[in-house]
């Protein structure tokens, strides 16, 4: 037991007759890892992509509704006549008359 421990740990199994098969395993297990180190980092990439596409798309939504506030606060009556106060126009007194066409 104790000499199979030192062999380990000086590396025989690496330097045996047989060692092409003990290679193989040691590079086959590399590749897998760095395999799984690559696909970590490409999720990690996409998640702070994600991350970072969310903030926009609340940063828009909140631009949005501060426009569209804004907007129907310009559409309001009093905002419109007051605007039109400043270029010399005024609401008119005389309420409108619907105008009837008859077909004959």
């Amino acid at each position: 037991m104790r000499e199979s421990i030192i062999g380990i740990l000086k590396g025989r199994f690496l330097i045996s007759d047989d060692s092409i098969k003990n290679w193989r395993f040691i590079l086959f297990v590399s590749s897998l890892a760095v395999l799984m180190i690559a696909s970590a980092h490409s999720i990690d990439k996409k998640v702070i992509g994600i991350a970072e596409l969310n903030e926009d798309v609340q940063e828009l939504r909140s631009e949005f509704v501060d426009t569209r506030s804004e907007l129907q606060k310009l559409k309001l009556e009093s905002t419109v006549t007051e605007s039109l106060k400043e270029k010399g126009l005024s609401p008119s007194v005389v309420p409108p008359k619907k105008i009837k066409i008859s077909s004959k």
